[in-house]
């Protein structure tokens, strides 16, 4: 938040109009930098407008967006041919913080989305186990539950990048199969320790409840680390599309591991070699090679505004907003670029930071008119730092579509408009 007017000059970070990120730090910002407002000398007088002169509308039992703001929906495209099989993303450039609106998260279904009644569905916990137990979901929720801020990702977001012509798309429809919610419900751990892990057990089978009976095999390591079996997003039930009456959250981990409509837990001494970990979901590398059982999610940042379908409006101040999140930690830093990555200044980071959960971060441009390339390139607390195009296909070229986390860049021309190019 701009708290105070300093009258110095705001210092540049970097080339092509970065400016020091003080701006946001110290709430500072330069006189006429902004150029967007009205002096009250030449401002119309404040009108009243026609919602001040009658009684709005009453209480509704679920409140709904304004309809100033239909436009902010999740994108996707029509069915295939095997119903229910596809994806929505998320509008990230039009959305704000780092919570993803429950009804805007992502959704990824392998054959549609369950009708699921709650009390007849059950969750099971057998194989390498001292007690199979079979819970219902009334059972499960007396348990003692635990709240996560954490992202998902489907390990298949922004593989569009792999293609070898940059695409005309939007922010969202190569980089929004990723949300981010607090997840409520009981650690993994918990149930484990009550069924009694038997010591030969090293992975847990997920399986759900869809027509798929969709299943991923997960090390015992991370069950008994900070997996949760939710029933709660954002403090309302699990929606339906994410995972309705119950869902399994493996923060950091891919997707995919995250199995929706939770009905069993298998716990084994080997992976279930299932379709979705064979068939699909391994990183094809270089000279046919690949990596199969890869699980966290890399560090990786982009930038939503500006992005295409958001051109600026003139040369002027700009604020430069985008996410970043890694797998493996929380983000340590994120720095941004306005020449295709000549150069590069720090970003300011948007609290809380938390590990595993995307942070918000911001950059103050002075956009001139003329060309830039817009990019941002985040470092997580493990040291990783998000690789450029050039260094992620050197080392695994750009035959796979699962775990893009390249360097993206947004074009920016003359007239203001935005586009995806590969710098």
């Amino acid at each position: 938040m701009i708290r105070k007017i300093n009258r110095d000059p705001v210092e540049p970070a970097a080339g092509n109009g970065i400016l020091s990120r003080r701006i946001f730090l110290e709430g500072t910002l330069a006189v006429g930098a902004t150029g967007t407002g009205l002096s009250c000398a030449s401002a119309e007088p404040l009108a009243v407008q026609p919602w001040m002169k009658t009684p709005g509308s009453g209480f509704v039992g679920y409140g709904q967006p304004s309809p100033f703001e239909s436009k902010v929906v999740k994108a996707f495209l029509p069915s295939p041919a095997t119903p229910g099989v596809g994806a929505s993303r998320t509008p990230l450039h039009l959305l704000e913080g780092m919570i993803t609106p429950s009804g805007l998260h992502f959704e990824r279904s392998h054959s549609g989305i369950p009708d699921i009644d709650p009390d007849q569905h059950r969750l099971v916990i057998h194989g390498l186990v001292k007690r199979p137990l079979v819970f219902t979901v009334e059972a499960l929720s007396r348990y003692p539950m635990q709240s996560r801020i954490a992202f998902i990702e489907c390990g298949g977001n922004s593989q569009v990048l792999n293609a070898p012509q940059a695409q005309p798309l939007n922010a969202t429809a190569i980089h929004g199969l990723v949300g981010c919610s607090e997840w409520t419900g009981v650690p993994v751990s918990t149930l484990l320790d009550e069924a009694g892990v038997e010591p030969a057990a090293r992975w847990v089978i997920a399986e759900g409840a869809d027509a798929a009976a969709m299943s991923r095999s997960i090390p015992i390591a991370k069950a008994m680390d900070d997996a949760l079996v939710c029933f709660y997003q954002n403090g309302e039930r699990v929606r339906p599309s994410n995972g309705y009456p119950v869902r399994l959250l493996l923060p950091g981990f891919e997707g995919n591991m995250n199995v929706k409509w939770l009905r069993r837990l298998k716990l084994t001494a080997g992976p279930a070699m299932s379709k979705d970990e064979t068939s699909k979901y391994t990183i094809l590398l270089k000279d046919e090679k690949a990596w199969q059982f890869v699980f966290p999610m890399e560090v990786k940042s982009f930038i939503a505004r500006p992005s295409p379908g958001l051109a600026l409006r003139g040369p002027g101040f700009y604020e430069i907003s985008g996410l970043a999140w890694s797998g493996n930690g929380s983000i340590r830093q994120v720095e941004v670029s306005a020449d295709g990555g000549q150069s590069w200044a720090p970003a300011a980071l948007q609290g809380p930071i938390l590990p595993k959960a995307p942070v918000r971060f911001r950059a103050a441009w002075q956009w001139n008119g003329g060309p830039a390339v817009l990019q941002s390139r985040a470092t997580d607390d493990t040291g990783m730092v998000q690789p450029t195009r050039a260094q992620f296909a050197a080392e695994r070229g750009l035959r796979g579509v699962y775990h893009y986390n390249a360097i993206a860049s947004w074009r920016i021309d003359e007239m203001g408009e935005v586009n995806n190019v590969y710098a």
